[in-house]
């Protein structure tokens, strides 16, 4: 099934997909910060591209060709991800990685590796298979590295004369200016929150779940919603700044390294705008315990930073998890700088 006939399609999504079967242009950038739904709008255009009764709206979902979409089977589809991307959202990889990664010769790439990419320049330079021209997807773009950024920049300067380009990006700043250059450029839109709040409540989220989900999600609907169905819950999330300063280890149970982070950043963004009189972006303002000092919050979001660099290395996730909350409790308890 397409995503677009998913109750989880989003309005604003559907509105941005229709702006762009509009334009022309055989390569487009779709840029945005993460949780805006790039992969799945790249992926409904690419889909309307191929659909063989393709409307204003979209793909009309039930030809051959959407069929062939909606089962990773697509002869004209090229989507080029990091093989972690690939693997998790389904999409097969090609038959020698995937035997290497089965027999453990290496592990999947986060990145988006070379060779895929000469395969898929490959593909662009065949002959459609089914008359409809070919379209490669590249998502997160920015996973690629400049040896296969550049491997890509040759076939954007001189595309073959019936493949079009997605390149679908969280942080579009970090592509070679050369590959942003070649590309018409679309930034998504972010929803108001009175659009994203009833479509929450759509997809079957409580309405008091819905605003606090979002709020913890920096407004992004989709996070949200993939929160609401994992394992956040909006009343916990609410506790937490309080669990934290009173050193309760379990306040971060359950989370990798990079979730921990991640929780502890945003709250030390609210301290410090609340400590400067702003109103916070992450938790409700009752939520949240009487800031420190400033001084000591730069402290930690720099203690922070540092460790988020570091965020995929094997910690002892018991051990981070316990340092990280006697951090927060030391700071959130008035006893000074983190330790």
């Amino acid at each position: 099934m397409s995503a677009r006939t998913s109750a989880e399609w989003a309005p604003w999504l559907q509105q941005q997909l229709e702006h762009l079967l509009r334009q022309p242009g055989h390569a487009w950038l779709l840029q945005g910060p993460s949780g805006l739904g790039q992969q799945a709008l790249g992926l409904e255009v690419a889909t309307a591209w191929l659909c063989e009764q393709a409307t204003p709206q979209g793909a009309c979902g039930h030809c051959a060709s959407c069929k062939l979409v909606a089962a990773h089977t697509h002869p004209d589809l090229c989507v080029l991800m990091p093989e972690t991307a690939m693997v998790a959202l389904g999409w097969p990889l090609d038959e020698v990685s995937q035997k290497k990664i089965d027999d453990k010769e290496r592990k999947a790439s986060r990145e988006i590796r070379v060779e895929a990419m000469r395969d898929a320049i490959e593909f662009t330079q065949r002959t459609s298979s089914r008359g409809r021209g070919k379209v490669l997807l590249v998502y997160p773009a920015e996973r690629m590295n400049a040896v296969t950024a550049n491997a890509l920049l040759k076939t954007l300067e001189e595309p073959p004369g019936d493949v079009r380009f997605l390149l679908a990006s969280e942080a579009a700043h970090q592509l070679l200016p050369t590959i942003r250059s070649r590309c018409l450029s679309h930034t998504l839109r972010w929803p108001a929150t009175d659009e994203a709040l009833p479509w929450l409540q759509a997809c079957g989220v409580s309405a008091g779940d819905a605003a606090v989900l979002l709020q913890a999600a920096g407004g992004r609907p989709a996070d949200a919603l993939a929160w609401a169905r994992g394992e956040v819950d909006a009343r916990q999330w609410q506790q937490l700044p309080r669990a934290l300063a009173k050193g309760d280890v379990q306040a971060l149970a359950g989370r990798t390294p990079a979730e921990m982070l991640d929780v502890l950043t945003k709250l030390c963004h609210d301290l410090m705008s609340t400590a400067q009189g702003a109103a916070p972006r992450f938790f409700g303002p009752a939520d949240l315990p009487r800031p420190p000092a400033l001084a000591a919050l730069n402290d930690w979001a720099a203690q922070l930073k540092q460790l988020a660099r570091h965020a995929e290395h094997p910690f002892n996730a018991g051990l981070l998890q316990e340092t990280l909350v006697a951090q927060a409790a030391a700071l959130l308890q008035g006893s000074g700088h983190p330790r």
